[in-house]
Formats: C-alpha cells, sequence, structure tokens
C-alpha cells in the first residue's frame, strides 16, 4: 500500500488487478485489430514460454514435495519469466533480431492476464509456491479486518497532536 506497509487489502488489490486488466484489454484490442498479421505459431510460443520455463517447474517440484517446500531456484524461475522487464527485453530482443510484430503482444498479455485474471503476481520465498494462505497472513488480515492492528499506532499519534 505504501514503502511502509507492503501488503494489499482486498479493495487495494482488487484495484491493481483492475489497472492490469486495463492493460490486457489494450494488449488483446490491438491483436484482435491485427489478426490478419499475427503469426500465431510465434504469439503462441511466446506466450506459452513464460510458463514452461517459470512455472511448470516450480509447480512440478511443489506436488512432489513432501513437505511443501521447494528450492529458491523455482521462485527466482517464476520471478524473473514473469518480470515485465524481462519480457520487455526479451521483446526488444526479439525485435533487434526478427523486427517487430504483433505476436509480441502475446508476452503483455501473458503477464496482464496472469495479474488480472489470476491475480498472480511474483512469488515471494516465504510463501507456498502454489497459492495457500499463509497462517501469519490469516491472523494478519483477520486483525486488520477487526481494527486491531495500526489503530492503536494512529491514535497514539492523534492524541501527541492534541495536547
Amino acid at each position: 500500500m505504501d514503502a511502509k506497509n507492503l501488503f494489499e487489502t482486498p479493495v487495494t488489490c482488487r484495484l491493481v488487478r483492475l489497472e492490469y486488466a486495463v492493460g490486457l484489454a489494450v494488449a488483446a484490442a490491438l491483436l484482435l485489430a491485427h489478426l490478419g498479421e499475427v503469426r500465431w505459431g510465434v504469439a503462441a510460443g511466446l506466450f506459452v514460454y513464460i510458463d514452461l520455463v517459470g512455472y511448470v517447474p516450480g509447480a512440478i517440484a511443489q506436488h512432489h514435495s513432501s513437505n511443501g517446500r521447494i528450492p529458491h531456484a523455482y521462485y527466482v524461475l517464476y520471478n524473473v519469466m514473469h518480470s515485465l522487464a524481462t519480457q520487455t527485453l526479451v521483446a526488444l530482443a526479439w525485435i533487434w533480431l526478427f523486427g517487430a510484430e504483433w505476436a509480441l503482444l502475446a508476452l503483455p498479455i501473458h503477464l496482464f492476464g496472469d495479474r488480472a485474471i489470476f491475480g498472480n503476481f511474483l512469488k515471494p520465498f516465504g510463501v507456498s509456491f502454489e497459492p495457500v494462505a499463509h497462517p501469519a497472513y490469516q491472523r494478519f488480515s483477520g486483525e486488520y479486518a477487526a481494527g486491531t492492528t495500526g489503530r492503536e499506532h494512529h491514535a497514539v499519534r492523534l492524541d501527541a497532536r492534541s495536547s
């Protein structure tokens, strides 16, 4: 939410997802407007390779893990492959090597779709690779929803100002 409170509430998370949905809609509209100019094999390959490299190995490792823990390398792979920065570099390299083409819209469509539709963002090491609510987050969100987290601090600040 800000530099001192690194969490999202359900409302702010939905608003961030809405912003990505706008990007998804723009990218999809551009793709649809140029349907006849899209090399669909290239578009499909660019769309799928992100998960083939960045998600599938971690998901398989998670599925086969006896304790639910997997090496951090899977998180790094996911985060690198699902990074807008990485995929921008991929697109720029593609343009340099092969030229610009509408199939490159598969990259933002994949990333914006993951964020807007599925709510999947980059993965921190401290949570399960596959989405499972972390017990500490469950406790925190319950306290926050009940209005007990942070209010005491805010009330002290208000009292200090009024004196």
